[in-house]
């Protein structure tokens, strides 16, 4: 290995190094990419205080390929409750 091709490595590992620190200090994972679960695979969550999706009532989900949309109003008749049961894509 050459001595310019050692220092590119050294700088290399740097990048890596700082990049791994940042990951395991942080109190988040913030993906710019989809994840995507290999068949068969399931999410695990812990048993004690539950799990949250969507944190907050602006933030978008949608189901099963339907468009995400905001966290809709309680519904409060058996119309609200299939047309938003419907806009989430739990059903068509």
């Amino acid at each position: 290995m050459t001595p310019e091709e050692a220092q590119i490595l050294r700088e290399r590992v740097a990048v890596l190094e700082s990049m791994l620190f940042k990951i395991m200090k942080s109190d988040r994972l913030i993906l710019e990419m989809e994840l995507e679960l290999a068949n068969g695979r399931n999410i695990i969550v812990g048993k004690g205080t539950g799990t949250k999706i969507a944190t907050e009532t602006t933030q978008k989900l949608g189901f099963y390929g339907a468009t995400p949309v905001t966290r809709p109003a309680r519904p409060t008749d058996a119309a609200s409750i299939i047309t938003t049961g419907t806009s989430l894509g739990i059903w068509a």
